[in-house]
C-alpha cells in the first residue's frame, strides 16, 4: 500500500487506522477503487481485519459529503452516514444525532460486549477528530482538553500538530462541551446576517456570507458583497464591534464617526480601497438569511494580473453558530436574539483545513445577526433538536455517491493560493479554479491529507498490523513495559491459535 504523507514505518504490512479508545477506530476512508485503492485502506483489508478483530461487532460512521469511496454492501451495510464537506464543522443540528447513534451501538440495551465504532472521514483527522471528541465529552463525560489530547496522542505523529486543528472545528468541540452540561438542548433557527464589520481591509478582498443547504451535505454562497455596499468609516476606529449596537430592530447604525461613502461607479470589489480607512462596514442591499444557525464568512484576495488572470493571494474562513453565541445552552434553549460575532484574522481558519492563508487580508471583523423572523410571525422559524433517548429511533442521512459522480457539486472544492482565470461576469466574483489545483495528481493531492496520522491500538501499541491481526508476536509498544506484557500476550495467543487468518497483500505498506 502507498502511503500518503509522512507517516510513521510498520513494522510488517499494516492499515491506517488507530483506536482512540478500546472501542473506537479512527481511520482515514477506504477505497475500492483505483487509483485511491493504491494510497487508501482497501477496503476489504479493512473489513477482514475487522471481521478477525471483532467479529460482528463493529459498525462504520463515515461523514464524507465527497462520497464514502465504496458501496455500502461491502461493509455488509454496517455503516451510519452523516456526511458534510471536508475541512468545515459539522452542521450542528446532526450532532444530537450522531451521539445518539453511537451510544446506542455501544451502550444500547441490545448491546454486546466488544462491540466498536469506526469513524471515518478523508484522512481520518478533522471531521473524525470533531466526532470522536464530542462523543468522549458528551457521552463519556470526558473533559475538552482530555479529549483533545487522547485522539492527538492516538493519532498523530510526533511533531505533526494536533489532531483536530481547524479552528472552527474546535469551536465546534467546546460548543457540544456547553450542550452537554446544559441538558443536551439545541434550537435551530433561521439566521439574518445584518452587517459585516472589517478593521483595516486591504484591497482587492472579496467578502462572502454562507451557509449550509442539503441537511450539510453542500455549503452554498448566500450572499457576496459588492462595493456599493460598502461604508467606510473615515474617523477614529470604534473600541468594539459592539459600539454601534442599538435597540432598533432594523438595522445596527453606524457609529458616531464621519462616513464616508463609495464614490466609485464600479460594481465590483476588486478595486483598492481607502487603505486610510479605519473600518469598514458592509450592509447587504437585500436581506442575507441563512437556513441554520450554522454561519460561515468566507474571505479570498485577488489581484490583477496579466492577460485575462487574478492572483489569489489571501483565502480564509470562519463557522460560528448563533445558537451558541447567543448563549442559547446557559439560557435553558431560549438564545439571544441577536449578537455579534468577532474574530481576529490570526484566528481563522485556513486553506484547506491549514494554518496557511497567505498574505493577511484584514485585522479582524465582526459578524452582526438576528433571529430572522418572516413576514408575519414574532418568533421566525424556530425547531429543537434533542438527542434521541435510548430506544427511540435515530434519523440517519442518505449516503453521498459512493464514487462521487453522481453530484459533483458535492465534491470538495477546495481554495488555494495562485493564478485563477477571470469570470466574464465580474474580476471580482470569478469562480474559476486554480490551476495548481487542476493539474495536480490524485496522490499529490492525498499527501496533505494524512500528513502525520500514525496507527494505534486499544492498549497503546503503536502500529496495528495484519501481523497483530494474526495473534504474531510483533508487537511494538512505547511503554516497557507494556512491550514486555503484550509481547507475552501475544506469544500466548500465537501458541493458542490453531488456525491463521489470511490476509491479502494490498495492505502492504511499501514506506
Amino acid at each position: 500500500m502507498i502511503v500518503a504523507g509522512p507517516r510513521q514505518k510498520h513494522p510488517e504490512a499494516g492499515l491506517d487506522l488507530c483506536y482512540v479508545t478500546d472501542n473506537i477506530i479512527a481511520t482515514s476512508g477506504p477505497s475500492s477503487t483505483f487509483p485511491q485503492k493504491a494510497y487508501r485502506n482497501p477496503t476489504d483489508s479493512l473489513v477482514r481485519f475487522l471481521n478477525y478483530k471483532h467479529d460482528i461487532n463493529w459498525a462504520i460512521w463515515e461523514f464524507r459529503a465527497e462520497g464514502t469511496g465504496y458501496p455500502d454492501s461491502e461493509v455488509y451495510g454496517r455503516i451510519r452516514h452523516y456526511p458534510w464537506p471536508d475541512h468545515h464543522p459539522p452542521p450542528f443540528a446532526l450532532v444530537p444525532n450522531i451521539m445518539a447513534s453511537m451510544r446506542d451501538w455501544l451502550k444500547g440495551p441490545d448491546t454486546k460486549p466488544g462491540r466498536v465504532v469506526v469513524v471515518h472521514c478523508k484522512a481520518g483527522k478533522g471531521r473524525s477528530g470533531t466526532i470522536t471528541c464530542s462523543y468522549l465529552i458528551s457521552e463519556e463525560g470526558w473533559t475538552v482538553d482530555d479529549a483533545l489530547f487522547r485522539f492527538t496522542a492516538r493519532r498523530m505523529r510526533s511533531g505533526f500538530g494536533p489532531g483536530v486543528s481547524i479552528p472552527s472545528q474546535l469551536r465546534w468541540v467546546r460548543y457540544v462541551d456547553e450542550w452537554t452540561k446544559h441538558g443536551k438542548t439545541y434550537v435551530e433557527r433561521q439566521i439574518e446576517v445584518l452587517e459585516v464589520h472589517v478593521w483595516n481591509l486591504r484591497a482587492g478582498v472579496k467578502v462572502s456570507v454562507e451557509g449550509y443547504i442539503e441537511e450539510g451535505r453542500r455549503i452554498k454562497n448566500f450572499h457576496t458583497f459588492h462595493r456599493h455596499e460598502r461604508v467606510v468609516i473615515g474617523a477614529s476606529q470604534p473600541n468594539s464591534a459592539t459600539s454601534p449596537m442599538s435597540n432598533s430592530d432594523d438595522c445596527l447604525p453606524l457609529p458616531d464617526v464621519k462616513v464616508q461613502p463609495s464614490t466609485s461607479q464600479q460594481g465590483n470589489i476588486s478595486d483598492s480601497f481607502d487603505d486610510g480607512a479605519d473600518a469598514v462596514i458592509f450592509r447587504p442591499s437585500h436581506p442575507i438569511i441563512l437556513p441554520t444557525s450554522d454561519v460561515n464568512i468566507d474571505l479570498e484576495r485577488r489581484n490583477k494580473a496579466a492577460y485575462g488572470w487574478t492572483m489569489v493571494t489571501s483565502v480564509a474562513h470562519v463557522w460560528f453558530n448563533a445558537y451558541f453565541e447567543g448563549h442559547g445552552p446557559q439560557n435553558g434553549g431560549n438564545a439571544e436574539t441577536s449578537g455579534v460575532f468577532e474574530i481576529a484574522w490570526d484566528a481563522m481558519d485556513g486553506i484547506k483545513g491549514s494554518a496557511r492563508k497567505g498574505t493577511k487580508a484584514l485585522d479582524r471583523l465582526a459578524v452582526v445577526w438576528r433571529a430572522a423572523k418572516p413576514e408575519g410571525s414574532n418568533t421566525g422559524l424556530v425547531q429543537s433538536v434533542a438527542e434521541p433517548r435510548e430506544g427511540e429511533p435515530v434519523p440517519g442521512m442518505k449516503a453521498a455517491d459512493w464514487k462521487s459522480t453522481g453530484r459533483p457539486d458535492l465534491a470538495a472544492v477546495d481554495k488555494d493560493l495562485g493564478l485563477r482565470t477571470e469570470s466574464p461576469a465580474s474580476v471580482a466574483m470569478s469562480k474559476a479554479s486554480s490551476l495548481k489545483s487542476s493539474g495536480s495528481s490524485s496522490l499529490a493531492r492525498e499527501e496533505g491529507s494524512l500528513a502525520g496520522v500514525k496507527t494505534h491500538g486499544p492498549d497503546g501499541e503503536d502500529f496495528v498490523g495484519h501481523e497483530a491481526a494474526l495473534g504474531r508476536p510483533t508487537v511494538t509498544v512505547s511503554d516497557p513495559d507494556l512491550r514486555k506484557e503484550k509481547l507475552a500476550n501475544s506469544e500466548a495467543a500465537a501458541a493458542a491459535t490453531a488456525e491463521e487468518l489470511v490476509l491479502d497483500d494490498t495492505g502492504v505498506d511499501n514506506h
